[in-house]
């Protein structure tokens, strides 16, 4: 299925629920059995013909259900579908299989099921300007049709759908709201096969920065979704401090006339109702900081810069430690100070800074995120999947 938006989010559950999850996994006389269903029932709201769910302006929408036919009362999972494509109600498989729907982002683990309508709201909305070139919705009343999803908590077990049920009068209005997370894709980045997340700005709301390497004549799209589809004509404004040369390229993406690393900032925000966008490209640069470099004073320092390879084929590298101790790193966006673009590596991963650290990462955020450096090892880096290792 062509899913826009499929956020799982798996809430803490009940204790008890995988010990008794793995005893039916070896089934005797005294232990249930795990059923698949194929389905459950999702209940038509009271006078759901007859009332009018004015989405932005309410708080939830209820519905009801019964729980899948596991065979033994269990904790379950439920996610929420939506769509304005009438083949998600068809009952054809075909048509609701090709059919485009939203997965909503909260879940819930009772059958009685108050849907965040905020979420509901947006969600149809996007799918509706998707649809219909960028058009507003607001007002129109449109018939939504809506499928529960669900499994067994804390498992990946017992994957079911409900039937669809249609709620046939829907007003939505448009809302624009600051984005959580901002991508970007384009045919240097990840070889074109995914799109790429830039890391949040800690401690400044609307704020999103990250290394990619771009390539003469390449074009990238940026947007708050990881199939990102903004271009140049709906970026508000630009700053080219990198001599990048950017331009509106033939499929309507930011067209890159100098190939380069460079560091892409993102200032996003929302006025009258609308959300505003300001991208600044920066030179790539990316810097080894503190103890390990005996810096008396912590920051982005020449001596300590990483240096760059020729694309993203390559590792970045530092300058060897001059001491052992914790390493910090952080990428230079000019104005900010280094500590709010700080990295860390996580289980090879880039680990970008998200909360206070007075003393260090392994006290005040934890030994799995603290990377322990000697002296004349180096960080490498590959800033287009963000991973890295010291060695």
């Amino acid at each position: 299925m062509k899913n826009i938006i499929k956020k799982l989010f798996v809430p803490a559950l009940v204790l008890g629920v995988l010990p008794f999850m793995a005893s039916c996994e070896t089934d005797d006389e005294s232990n249930p059995i795990l059923n698949q269903p194929e389905s459950f029932v999702l209940n038509v709201p009271a006078h759901a013909n007859d009332n009018v769910y004015d989405l932005a302006n309410s708080t939830y929408v209820n519905l009801t259900t019964s729980q899948p036919d596991y065979g033994f009362p269990v904790v379950t999972t439920y996610q929420v579908q939506v769509s304005i494509d009438p083949d998600f109600a068809s009952g054809d498989a075909a048509k609701v299989e090709a059919a485009t729907y939203t997965t909503l982002e909260t879940t819930y683990n009772q059958a009685n099921i108050n849907v965040n309508a905020t979420e509901m709201n947006n969600a149809i909305v996007r799918m509706y300007q998707e649809k219909n070139n960028g058009a507003d919705p607001s007002g129109i009343v449109m018939p939504v049709y809506v499928r529960l999803r669900a499994h067994i908590a804390n498992s990946d077990k017992g994957w079911c759908n409900s039937n669809v049920i249609t709620l046939p009068k829907v007003v939505v209005s448009y809302v624009a709201t600051m984005p959580k997370t901002v991508y970007i894709a384009g045919s240097s980045i990840r070889n074109g096969s995914e799109a790429k997340p830039l890391a949040a700005v800690y401690g400044f709301e609307g704020q999103f920065y990250g290394m990619a390497y771009l390539a003469a004549g390449s074009t990238f799209m940026w947007g708050d979704t990881d199939t990102p589809d903004k271009g140049y004509a709906l970026t508000n404004s630009f700053d080219d401090q990198a001599g990048a040369g950017l331009s509106q390229g033939a499929d309507g993406g930011i067209q890159v006339a100098n190939g380069g690393w460079y560091v892409l900032f993102m200032n996003v925000s929302v006025e009258n109702n609308q959300i505003k966008s300001a991208l600044t490209v920066y030179p790539g640069e990316a810097y080894v900081i503190g103890t390990v470099m005996s810096q008396v004073t912590w920051g982005h320092d020449a001596a300590t810069q990483l240096t760059a390879p020729a694309d993203a084929s390559a590792q970045w590298v530092s300058p060897a430690f001059l001491a052992g101790g914790e390493l910090r790193a952080s990428i230079k966006v000019p104005g900010l100070d280094w500590w709010r673009t700080e990295f860390t590596l996580y289980k090879g991963d880039l680990y970008w800074r998200d909360c206070d650290i007075p003393d260090n990462w392994a006290q005040n955020v934890g030994s799995d995120y603290s990377v322990t450096c000697e002296k004349g090892q180096k960080l490498y880096v590959d800033f287009d999947y963000d991973r890295g290792e010291v060695k």
